[in-house]
Formats: structure tokens, sequence, C-alpha cells
């Protein structure tokens, strides 16, 4: 026991151990006289943070402290939230990926699971931990299309530990109970596959049946081992993702944050919008650009509300939409199709007079309610474009959701100044407030951080055999009811300051959904029950 205490990032206080503890765990010599409370460490650690003038090495900064000190961690980062939220994910994350092969420091709880010998996954998953059957959630990534930023390889592990980070400070998930998982596949990113330092595979991806049979063997060596687990997958490429979680949405209590996360996400601002603008969601014309596993993720969780407002079938409800992507407006003559954007491609002879490559023509033909943008191409709604969206309907929905915000496609200040103020507006990335002529215009952001965090906790607490579609309805209902827009230039989703209370309206919903939809374990769940299984950031007493 001697020093080991020290090493546990879930047991260590550092300077905070009492006399007591010290002397109980042998602990006199190795720290400081002072006993310090978590309040004063969180004043030096912020300390610390305010002369790091770079958002990487804050990031960096910080993860030190969650090495050693998984209290202490979340503590700051909880008090903070607003300000270091962005550092230790979105948008920040970005470039911690594309660093991580020079930057490599071990013991972050993260599984490496190599693709390419599947018969090694069962024991390196057994290795993971000393008590497999506490794990509650799995953030599993194969890392080929992290953000808007492309193939990673074993760098996407990065995240994996931040997507569960934000799980814990937004719904309260114990840290001790997630694990972020690396598929190692390979990597096509050639420069990071001959990198000095880059640490997976250097092999190019596996495809096809060889791909398909690494992930079985993995979902299957994963449910054996983490029975009570659930499966979150994230940055799969967009010829896997989706099917990855059709095929194993009935074996596994599953999720994809990238498709259904986003998706629920953007229906959120979109019923916030609606309550604006007075048109209905059944009643708007759709453009999506991009048209990857976000747009289709989107398209998808919008046409299911739709669907359920209206009780229209989806032949219907797809009519809304109009999806492009980098070869211009999703038709059926195109033949490399994704089956998601088969699903939403609109008949070619339709559109023969049009030059559907340029969204300005689009735009001028479609007269779209609402315009969202999830292609990560910078600038693309340009003001002809959004100046010519303005002259057709009088509150435009505008959601340039890429990030990180170097990625967007429009800055929220220029669209609050093409529309004169009108443009209804969700950005993928913290804004800050926008002043136009008197009035400040708060800008909403479509963080998932919003939505996952407490479908998770509330698929935990129901005890969820899956995760349904009405479940992630319900979720995106509770983020839309927290927002008051009675007045002037209210944002129209959630502050990430009310992350913890916006997520346990979340949970509670989902548990109730889970309930009625027969897939829930668990019975008569409380908001006392939900509240009950947040795990907060306070030393206890070892």
């Amino acid at each position: 026991m001697k020093n080991k205490i020290l090493q546990n990032p879930y047991l260590n206080k550092g300077t905070a151990f009492t006399y007591a503890e010290r002397q109980k765990y042998e602990l006199d010599g190795l720290l400081p006289s002072e006993v310090e409370t978590i309040d004063t460490q969180i004043l030096r650690v912020k300390e610390v943070l305010d002369n790091i003038p770079e958002a990487l090495e804050k990031n960096y900064y910080l993860t030190s402290i969650y090495r050693t000190n998984r209290t202490l961690y979340f503590a700051t980062i909880q008090k903070y939230l607003t300000e270091l939220l962005p550092i230790i994910y979105t948008p920040t994350i970005g470039d911690v990926v594309m660093n991580a092969h020079k930057h490599f420091e071990p013991s972050t709880d993260a599984v490496y699971i190599n693709a390419f010998r599947p018969e090694t996954m069962k024991r390196k998953l057994q290795n993971a931990c000393e008590h497999p059957e506490k794990i509650k959630m799995l953030v599993i990534t194969d890392g080929e299309g992290v953000l808007g930023i492309g193939d990673w390889g074993v760098n996407g592990i990065q995240i994996a530990i931040g997507k569960l980070a934000v799980y814990t400070l937004a719904a309260g998930l114990d840290p001790e109970t997630c694990l972020p998982i690396a598929l190692d596949c390979g990597t096509n990113n050639k420069e990071l596959r001959e990198h000095p330092l880059y640490l997976g595979e250097r092999k190019e991806r596996l495809t096809g049946m060889e791909y398909d049979a690494s992930i079985e063997s993995f979902i299957q060596s994963a449910k054996e081992v983490f029975p009570e687990a659930v499966f979150h997958f994230e940055d799969f490429g967009r010829e896997n993702a989706s099917r990855i979680l059709e095929t194993y949405r009935d074996q596994v209590c599953s999720f994809n944050d990238d498709i259904e996360g986003t998706g629920a996400m953007v229906v959120a601002a979109a019923l916030a919008t609606t309550r604006v603008s007075k048109i209905p969601l059944d009643k708007q014309r759709i453009i999506i650009f991009g048209a990857g596993t976000a747009g289709i993720g989107i398209a998808n969780q919008i046409s299911h509300e739709m669907m359920h407002i209206s009780q229209q079938p989806f032949e219907t409800a797809k009519q809304a939409f109009y999806l492009v992507d980098k070869n211009g407006l999703i038709t059926n003559d195109m033949t490399d199709l994704t089956d998601g954007q088969q699903k939403y491609a609109r008949n070619e002879e339709d559109f023969t007079h049009l030059d559907t490559t340029s969204l300005l023509e689009l735009v001028k033909a479609i007269k779209p309610t609402m315009l969202i943008g999830a292609s990560g191409v910078t600038g693309a709604f340009t003001e002809e474009v959004v100046r010519e969206m303005a002259n057709n309907t009088i509150r435009p929905a505008i959601l340039p959701l890429s990030n990180p915000t170097k990625l967007a496609e429009a800055k929220a200040s220029d669209l609050i100044t093409w529309t004169k103020g009108k443009a209804l507006i969700v950005t993928g990335s913290p804004t800050s407030p926008v002043e136009y002529e008197g009035q400040t215009y708060e800008i909403g952001q479509a963080n998932n951080a919003l939505l996952y965090p407490g479908l998770g906790l509330g698929t935990i607490v129901s005890r969820a055999q899956k995760i349904t579609s009405q479940m992630l309805r319900e979720a995106a209902h509770a983020v839309s009811n927290q927002v008051n827009l009675t007045h002037k230039g209210a944002a129209l989703l959630p502050p990430v300051s009310t992350l913890l209370e916006t997520s346990t309206q979340v949970a509670y919903a989902v548990c109730q959904a889970a309930i009625k939809e027969g897939v829930a374990k668990a019975e008569n769940i409380t908001q006392e029950d939900v509240q009950s299984a947040i795990w907060m950031p306070v030393y206890k007493e070892v």
C-alpha cells in the first residue's frame, strides 16, 4: 500500500490528505505540511492555467492532472466549465488529436485494440480494469472520421477520452465506470502512418470483409467482458458508421453520437427556431450542406420528428430535405451514394435546369427556410447565399455546425449583419454574443454535450437494453425545453454553464421513454433516482 495511493488517480488527494490519512498510508514526508482543501487546489490549478497562453498547452496541463488526480481534474473544470470545456473538448481536442503521436503519455486508462489481431481482443479488454462488471460506458473509435479533420488512426483515442470526460462533467457518470477504446484498424493518413513517432499499426486501413470481421470480433469480446456497458461509437468513417450501428443495434445497447447525437441535437435547435419563426417543422424546406455521417444523422432525426408531429410516412417527410455533398445536390442518378444518401436522393429530372453544384443556385430554386452546415467547408455560406435566403423567408434558420471554428460554414456575426438581425443562428463551436444596431444576440451552440451525456445517464439508470428513436426524440425535446425564447436575441439552446441541470432533465426524459418503450429493466424511476446516480468530484475519506 505504501505510496501506491498517490499513484491511483481515483484515490489520490495530493496535498488534501489529512494528517490521519498521511499516517495511515505512510505518506509522511512525501507531501508538504499544509493540508489543503480542494478549493485551494483548484485555485492553484487555475493560477497555472491563467499563465498558459495556448489552448493546446492548457489541455496538456489539465491532462497531467487527469492522470494523477481525477477528482481535482473534474472539480476544476466543473467550476470553470464555460471557460474550460472548449479546452478539454471541441475545439481544442482537434489539435490534441493531430499531435497525440508527438505528445504521448501513458496512464490515461485508455485501451488499444489491434484489429489485425482479433485473437488478442478479449485478453486486452480484460487487462483494462480489475472490475469489468463496474464498467457502464464504453466510448469506441477507429479514428477514421475525427471531427472535420479526417483519419488520425489511434490518435483518435483522445476523442474517446475527451468524450468520456464530458459524460462525467455534464451528467455525473462515475469516471471509474467509463472506458475509452481505440480500435487500431490502420490508417490511410500516409503522412501520419510514416511519421517516426506514430504509435499505431503502420498499415493501410482494413476494409470490406476483413474490417467487418474485426468489428464482429470486438463486439462479441466486449459484450462478454462488459455485459452491462453501453457502446458509444464515435468518429467512425462514413462508409462504416451507419452500417455498424444498424448491424449491432439489437445485439448491444449502442449509440453513435455523430449520427444520432448530432441529429437529435439539431432537432432540439430546429424546434427552438420554429418557436420563433412560427413555421412548423413539418412545413420547413431544409438544405443540409454536407451529406456525410453527420448530415444523414441530422436528416434522419428531423424526419423522425416530422413523422411523429404529423403522422406522415417517411416518403412524405423526406420531401422536405435537399442534401448537398461535394458533388452537389444528392440525386438518384449518382452511382456512389451511401445507403443513407440514397434515402434522401432527389429525382435528377426535377433539377436538369439547375447547376446543382452551386449552393446559390439551389437556394434560389428551393427557397429554404432552414440551412444546415455539416460540411467542414469554411465560409460555404457566403453573403450572396445568405442574403438570397433572407429574401425568401422572414426568419431564416441558419446553422453552420462544422467545427472546429476554422471549418465553420459562416460566422455568426456575418449572418446577423447580412440578414439585418433576422437570422436564427446556432453554431457548432462556442460563439461570443453579437452586437448589432443596439441589440445583443446570444448565439446557441449545438454542442452534443447538451444531449449525449444525459442520454447515456438515462440509459444506464433505466438499464435500457437498447436506445430507441423515441428515447432520442425525448432527449431532444428535453434540451429544447430548457430554453426561454421570450426576449429578442435569446440563445436557441441552453448555455454550457447549465450542462448538469440540462443533462439531469434529459436523463429523466430518457428514463421515462425507455420505460414506456418497454426496453428498460428498471421501473418507476423518479427525478431523485436520477439525481442520486450522479457522481460529484468531491474527496472522500480513504
